[in-house]
């Protein structure tokens, strides 16, 4: 027989073990260069830059701190605009299938 209150508890349990899964994300990094090592990123699971890394020889080194900064703060603002752009959009698209459930968020389903 179908039991809806475990099914219920279920799914809570499988929505909490995803929620702390995505806020551990921040602690697995990644690096990545281009130009032969001359510029390199790291990135966090959370898709958020953690750092830019410019070799001096292609950069003024006076300018190279906040240079390195103001483009880590472009790249992490047009990351979140564009996660917030996404999640509307799919919510558009879904809208006559899928109700508006307060609390759900259905952009994180795709992710």
């Amino acid at each position: 027989m179908f039991d809806m209150m475990k099914m219920m508890g279920q799914i809570k349990k499988t929505q909490e073990l995803v929620k702390k899964a995505q806020e551990e994300l921040k602690n697995i990094s990644e690096t990545s260069e281009s130009g032969a090592g001359l510029v390199k990123a790291t990135v966090n699971g959370k898709k958020e830059v953690i750092s830019i890394e410019i070799n001096d020889s292609i950069i003024n080194k006076k300018d190279k701190k906040i240079t390195q900064d103001l483009i880590v703060a472009a790249i992490n603002k047009a990351l979140k605009d564009v996660d917030f752009k996404s999640k509307e959009y799919i919510k558009s698209k879904t809208k006559d299938i899928i109700p508006d459930i307060p609390g759900f968020d259905i952009g994180n389903i795709f992710k």
